[in-house]
């Protein structure tokens, strides 16, 4: 039985919400647990949410008053880092992207996109944490050809040693602590310090920065969609 994905919209377009709705109502694993018309309203609604509505994925449009979408994420970040992020935008930018992997948000979505990607999307980003389609994915390699775009991306004074290398292949493909120990002959507290580690290294808060990082440098391949 596939796990239900909690969704929550944030847009201040009220047709927008409204479509977005009735276009995931249709999946019998995605239901919407909340809808926002504005970033202040769903930072508020969030700290008084039962723990069982709480969304495993944000849509957050990128354009909204009095808090734009890139302003929202900062916050939701700090306060909620293991909420998974999917911008929604009208416009289309590597500067924006760019913009997007520094956040640590998983996914870019223009508004334009069809239903299947947008489907795809929501499921890759709550299986594997991130989702690019193949315009993402040149885009992020693009940067693996520029030096100064890559370490603006993720300022590190320290390479990955090949054991952190090690790590971060089995975090990209969702292991747990204990699962990695078993594979890599360690203790689970040495797999949790290497994590640590790697994290301060590259500047990532969690997971999904771990993964875009992998990603950028060839230490994992991504499932592409």
């Amino acid at each position: 039985m596939n796990p239900q994905i909690k969704i929550a919209l944030i847009d201040d377009e009220q047709l927008i919400l409204e479509g977005v709705k009735m276009l995931l109502s249709t999946e019998k694993n995605i239901s919407v647990s909340l809808t926002c018309n504005n970033g202040p309203l769903f930072i508020e609604s969030l700290e008084t949410l039962p723990k069982e509505e709480f969304p495993d994925i944000a849509l957050v449009d990128v354009q909204m008053q009095p808090m734009n979408g890139f302003e929202l994420v900062e916050i939701l970040k700090e306060k909620y880092p293991d909420l998974k992020i999917i911008i929604l935008s009208s416009h289309y930018k590597s500067s924006i992207l760019g913009y997007m992997v520094k956040l640590g948000v998983s996914a870019f979505l223009p508004k334009n996109s069809d239903r299947k990607t947008f489907i795809d999307a929501i499921t890759m980003v709550y299986k594997n944490g991130v989702f690019f389609t193949s315009e993402d994915h040149q885009m992020l390699f693009s940067y693996m050809n520029s030096s100064s775009k890559k370490k603006s991306l993720f300022e590190m004074d320290d390479e990955l040693s090949e054991r952190e290398k090690d790590v971060v292949k089995l975090i990209c493909q969702e292991h747990t602590n204990n699962e990695i120990a078993e594979k890599l002959f360690i203790s689970p507290r040495t797999v949790e310090s290497h994590r640590q580690r790697v994290l301060e290294k590259i500047g990532a808060k969690n997971t999904v920065g771990i993964v875009i990082y992998a990603i950028i440098n060839n230490i994992y391949s991504l499932e592409r969609i």
